[in-house]
This record gives C-alpha cells, sequence and structure tokens, in this order.
C-alpha cells in the first residue's frame, strides 16, 4: 500500500533544498504568496512552452503591464505583437479576454476559488489549480504533464494516456492536502521537470524512488504508456513577401478566428495539400525558397515569393515586421530577406 504521507514529507523536504528560482514563483515556505497576477500570466505562458523560453517574455510583460488591469486595458494589436514567438495564439486571445473580465467583475483582483478562477474566459481546469494552490494556498489538484508522468511512475498505471487520465487525476488528488498545497502542486512540477524526465529518469536523484513501482520493474521509461498517434498530416502553402523598396514590407492583418488569429501576417495562400498561387497584387514575384514549420495538427511547408511594390498593406519596417510576427512568418520573412 502507498505510504502517501511519507512520500509527501519527503517530496516537500526534497523541494525545500532544490525548488528552482523563476521570477513568477515565492520561495518554499513563503508566508507571502506569489501575486495571482502573476501565477496566472506565467501559467498561461507555460503552456505548450518551455520556461527557458517563456521568462523572457513574462519579464516584458509585467514590466510593460504590472497588474492585470494594466494589461485588460491594453489594444488587442499590442498584445498580440508582444505575444508573437511563443505560439498557440488562442492562448494570447483568451489571455487578453480574462484580465478584462477580471478587471469588469473583480475589480482588477483575481477570485480566489478554484470555482470562481474556473469560470473566468479561457481559465481551464489546470490553470484554475495552480493559481488556488499557489497564489491563494488552497488544497487543489493541479494535474500537467509533468504530474500524470509523476503519477504513471509512482504507480505503474498500465493504462495508456489519454485513456488514463481520469485514473491519474484520482492518484494525484490522494497527495493534496491543506499542508503547504502551493509548494507541493510547484514540487511535482520541479520533479516532473528536472528529475523524473520523459526520457532518462534521473531515478537515483528522485527523492521518491523508494516508492516508485515503475523503478521496482526495472523500466521507469517505459511510463507513462501512450496510445500511437495518428500520422500528423502535411499541407503546403505560399507566403508572399512584398517590399516597398525603402525597407518597408506589407503586413495584413488575420481574421480573429481560426489559426493565428488576429495576428498580424504575410499575406499567404490557402495552406492546403494543392494551394494556389494567387499573390496580393501584381508585380514581378520570384521564388526565395522555403521554409518548413509544426503545427499541433499538421506540418507546413511554405514556398515563400518575394516582390517590390505598393498596395492597401500595413508597411512595417522589416526588423519591426519581425518581431511582431508568429514564427512562421518571421522564417518566411527571413528567407525572403536573405535571398534578396
Amino acid at each position: 500500500m502507498t505510504d502517501v504521507p511519507s512520500l509527501r514529507a519527503a517530496l516537500l523536504d526534497w523541494y525545500d533544498a532544490h525548488a528552482r528560482s523563476l521570477p513568477w514563483r515565492a520561495p518554499p515556505g513563503a508566508k507571502t504568496k506569489t501575486d495571482p497576477y502573476r501565477v496566472w500570466l506565467s501559467e498561461v505562458m507555460l503552456q505548450q512552452t518551455t520556461v527557458p523560453h517563456a521568462a523572457p517574455y513574462f519579464e516584458r510583460f509585467t514590466t510593460r503591464w504590472p497588474t492585470v488591469a494594466d494589461l485588460a486595458a491594453v489594444e488587442d494589436a499590442e498584445l498580440m505583437a508582444a505575444w508573437a514567438g511563443l505560439g498557440y495564439y488562442a492562448r494570447a486571445r483568451n489571455l487578453l479576454a480574462c484580465a478584462r473580465a477580471v478587471a469588469a467583475e473583480y475589480g482588477g483582483v483575481f477570485p480566489q476559488t478554484e470555482a470562481e478562477l474556473l469560470a473566468l474566459p479561457g481559465v481551464g481546469a489546470y490553470t484554475a489549480a495552480a493559481v488556488a494552490a499557489i497564489a491563494f494556498d488552497q488544497p487543489a489538484n493541479v494535474v500537467d504533464g509533468n504530474v500524470e508522468r509523476v503519477m504513471s511512475r509512482l504507480f505503474a498505471v498500465e493504462t495508456p494516456l489519454p485513456a488514463a487520465r481520469p485514473e491519474l487525476r484520482r492518484l494525484a488528488a490522494l497527495f493534496v492536502d491543506e499542508h503547504r498545497p502551493g509548494d507541493w502542486a510547484q514540487a511535482l512540477m520541479d520533479l516532473g521537470s528536472g528529475v523524473c524526465r520523459p526520457r532518462s529518469p534521473l531515478c537515483d536523484q528522485c527523492p521518491l524512488a523508494f516508492g516508485c513501482e515503475a523503478l521496482k520493474t526495472g523500466t521507469p521509461e517505459r511510463y507513462p504508456l501512450k496510445t500511437k498517434k495518428a500520422e500528423r498530416p502535411h499541407r503546403r502553402g505560399y507566403a508572399y513577401v512584398l517590399t516597398d523598396g525603402a525597407g518597408r514590407v506589407a503586413l495584413v492583418r488575420r481574421p480573429d478566428r481560426g489559426l493565428l488569429g488576429g495576428m498580424a501576417g504575410l499575406p499567404t495562400s490557402d495552406w492546403s495539400a494543392a494551394p494556389d498561387f494567387a499573390p496580393p497584387t501584381g508585380g514581378d514575384w520570384r521564388a526565395a525558397g522555403s521554409v518548413e514549420h509544426v503545427f499541433t495538427h499538421f506540418s507546413l511547408t511554405l514556398e515563400v515569393h518575394v516582390a517590390t511594390g505598393e498596395g492597401d498593406f500595413s508597411w512595417t519596417p522589416a526588423d519591426e515586421a519581425a518581431k511582431a510576427l508568429p514564427t512562421v512568418f518571421r522564417k518566411a520573412l527571413e528567407r525572403a530577406l536573405g535571398a534578396a
């Protein structure tokens, strides 16, 4: 039978000694918890993004918009430009919607209960639990991919993901307690990211090794089991880099709905198996090579074409455009400029 109290105590002791120092985190055992705005912002940024990549964005956001009310007041286009490079741009739209809801409905103060947090726009079960636990020290079951991996190994769960998720949530809930719930949530995250890694777990450094069922099997990296994913489909498209001869690039604003919605972008064809070549304006268009990009549900090859011309676009200096564009378009712009 799993000794939950001993495992919990061992991990908290380990966290006290090995906790990562992060700009959105209070030290272990701190009586003053982190501002919920900073916790929420960091959690949204860290969805599908690594800590090293997200940290500079977090610093820039909190310097530019130090409170949720400041963020709520920003124009959509300004926020989307600041988000460029973090990917999954629906998160940026949800970020702004949530900030505005907190400002309008709660006077700029985040609600403290998990249920109220979950009711905010764009806030899912994981983020609501994380903010409740880390910012407000409430016992909440905070389960992300790291926690799923720890639980699947700790209990040697034979059900493959994603079907195993309800079971893994139930197992994680066994450890939720009123004693240091915020530190517990962050300790699990740190353990999963730094020790109980997807590949080559550092079992000799794990404070939970004494109770790990997967380690007893001799092949802990076998867990969590996963259902084989379907092959990611591939699409093609054309990206059109139009310059005005004065160092400016023609940009467009993408539709609010759909992939990269609301973001600045290069004019582009449809993205399909056989896209039509349809430049946004006449001109001496010439090929400048291609770029590859992988989205969650498909991979993409963009054939880049360049020309000099004019038209009703958002004309932006090339260096500014590179900073404002999502990664896929920045790649295309860099390819075009390199071929010029």
